[in-house]
């Protein structure tokens, strides 16, 4: 398999080596963006916010988690700016040395009672810092890989992307799991900081898969051709405003995993009693369903199109998210493991696998990592926040969870539904791809 340079010559392997690059990458950066969400469950309520009564404590940690969702549409747009002005790889090479310096140096912070109120307002700092460099790590990577690949095969290897994703959430999950096991005089003083401390071992092996990797053929053809918009911004929302806003939507799905992942661990553990192990397992579980799954949602988009499969995949997610919470609220562990494995590892994945290119094709070059960067952190903000209102709402007695299930089920809803109206662009060459021609040519394109 060849992709052909902007200068006419061909580079063999690429869209593979592109794929793999974006499957690494995107794995370490996440490893280090959800090793806080664990921590925010399971550890910071009592290394930094001690003086609070437990359930603000816990409030209070899962709103630092969502700190970073505010900084990722600040990000999206001076991240996104750059890569649309100097390319993809610069900004992704960027984007994973921020993240892994901000991961290492929270888990070297002191704790509330070494140096009380500053505590906790560093680690809002550094979170901070970790969103910056999200905001600009998927979009980046899924521009990069879908310029990369194959006509008709898109969906296939931009999957890889998140993948990765899903790989670093497994990764993290695991490495708490031996960590959530110790005696809690070990776990609140020095086991939390072993994960983060590892962001050493991320950015090196990132840092050395990026490096190698050649700028995008179809990005060189618009800078070679003085394409490349002076402020892409402001290209983006006098031409793609629409898109942008129906980005937005569309990423409110992501509040399914932010419940479940985040919420529900802290939820489960520190309010129902649960064991901690045996949740984080559940978790891996899923997931590690989920990274078989993902692709193969994607390779189904390239066939039949981007919109069905992430419509089911939301609108699915929407339905067992119900069942979800309910077998949490019983404890049940054979059903807490079915339903967490059918929502997040099946149903979930195929809204998670299609994404990248359902909204990277509804942009051209010139503007791709913009538009996906701002619309899809914008929608991230909106549902990073879930789990700090999914604590304040859930209820108590038997059915104190159904008002987070009615919460996460409208987000995915109206995630669908927006999918739906979005123009189908699967068989549209790249070339097009967010152009008035895009129209025309998603029509004659489509299999019979």
């Amino acid at each position: 398999m060849s992709t052909t340079t902007a200068s006419g010559g061909t580079v063999e392997g690429v869209p593979r080596k592109a794929a793999l690059a974006s499957f690494v990458g995107s794995m370490l950066e996440y490893y280090d963006f959800f090793i806080y969400g664990a921590a925010a469950g399971l550890v910071f309520p009592t290394v930094f916010f001690a003086d609070s009564d437990p359930a603000t404590a816990t409030l209070l940690s899962l709103a630092t988690f969502g700190v970073a969702y505010v900084a990722r549409p600040i990000g999206a747009v001076i991240i996104g700016h750059f890569g649309d002005k100097v390319g993809r790889k610069k900004m992704l090479v960027l984007t994973l040395l921020l993240m892994g310096a901000s991961t290492f140096l929270i888990g070297a912070l002191p704790s509330y009672a070494a140096i009380g109120v500053a505590a906790p307002v560093l680690l809002v700092v550094l979170r901070v810092m970790q969103g910056l460099s999200a905001a600009g790590e998927q979009s980046g990577a899924n521009s990069l890989t879908m310029e990369h690949a194959p006509e008709g095969r898109r969906g296939f290897f931009t999957s890889f992307t998140l993948s990765g994703t899903q790989a670093g959430l497994i990764l993290a999950t695991l490495v708490f799991i031996p960590v959530a096991a110790l005696p809690d005089e070990q776990l609140f003083t020095w086991g939390w900081r072993v994960p983060f401390f590892l962001s050493v071992i991320v950015v090196a092996v990132g840092y050395w898969v990026r490096r190698t990797l050649p700028e995008t053929a179809e990005f060189e053809k618009v800078e070679q051709s003085e394409g490349v918009a002076k402020l892409p911004v402001a290209v983006l929302f006098r031409d793609h405003w629409a898109s942008v806003l129906r980005v937005v939507l569309c990423a409110l799905v992501s509040v399914v995993s932010t419940v479940v992942a985040t919420w529900s661990l802290a939820w489960a553990t520190n309010d129902l009693g649960l064991e901690r192990s045996t949740f984080l397992w559940v978790i891996v579980t899923a997931n590690v369903v989920a990274l078989a799954a993902i692709p193969l949602w994607a390779k189904l988009s390239d066939r039949i199109g981007r919109r069905p499969v992430f419509a089911l995949g939301a609108l699915g997610s929407a339905v067992l998210v119900f069942p979800f919470l309910w077998a949490v609220q019983q404890g049940d562990w054979p059903l807490i493991l079915l339903f967490a494995v059918l929502l997040s590892g099946v149903v979930y994945s195929a809204a998670n696998g299609v994404w990248p290119t359902l909204y990277g094709e509804m942009f051209d070059t010139r503007v791709r990592y913009s538009g996906m960067a701002i619309g899809t952190q914008i929608g991230f903000a909106l549902g990073g926040f879930s789990p700090t209102i999914a604590a304040a709402i859930v209820g108590d007695g038997p059915n104190g969870w159904l008002p987070v299930a009615i919460l996460t089920a409208a987000a995915a809803g109206v995630a669908g539904l927006c999918a739906l109206t979005a123009r189908e662009t699967a068989h549209v060459p790249l070339p097009l791809l967010g152009t008035p021609a895009a129209r025309e040519s998603s029509r004659e394109a489509l299999p019979v």
